[in-house]
């Protein structure tokens, strides 16, 4: 795999680095959305003298590569991750800021009745939501309803 990405950097002009190679090692090796801080005290295990800003300009590179995506997930920093096999979509808790991915087969289908009907090309696709986990709105409803008794009580 190493040699492949090192044939994909040089036909685009790009060098592969070993500082590449352990970012994008600590991606791969996680399930986790990983922020750009997250990434670089894990990169910094494998590689003492990796930087931040190495972090960062290599995130970069990768996601231009499409190596990499980028996701927001609610919070007003990015969390990173190695690209996968197939689409895939994010719900993020509100609460404990849980991360669930699922797949979508809907999505796929729209966006094969969008270009039937309208041509061109869709290169990226987001699909991102956000709500309460199962446990967190269990507890949050049980805390509605202590309210609600102790409102009760109180009349």
């Amino acid at each position: 795999m190493v040699e492949d990405l090192k044939e994909v950097f040089r036909a685009t002009g790009r060098r592969w680095t070993s500082q590449r190679q352990v970012v994008l090692e600590v991606l791969e090796s996680t399930s986790e959305h990983l922020d750009a801080e997250t990434l670089y005290t894990r990169a910094k295990m494998h590689d003492p003298d990796i930087s931040l800003a190495t972090v960062y300009r290599t995130l970069g590179v990768l996601k231009e590569m499409g190596l990499v995506e980028e996701h927001r997930l609610g919070e007003e920093h990015c969390h990173y991750e190695s690209v996968g096999d197939g689409p895939h979509y994010h719900f993020t808790c509100m609460d404990c800021a849980k991360v669930v991915e699922f797949d979508a087969p809907l999505v796929e289908q729209i966006k094969r009745e969008f270009i039937r009907r309208e041509g061109g090309r869709i290169i990226n696709t987001h699909l991102y939501m956000s709500g309460y986990c199962a446990r967190c709105w269990r507890h949050r409803q049980e805390k509605n309803r202590n309210l609600e008794e102790k409102n009760d009580d109180e009349k």
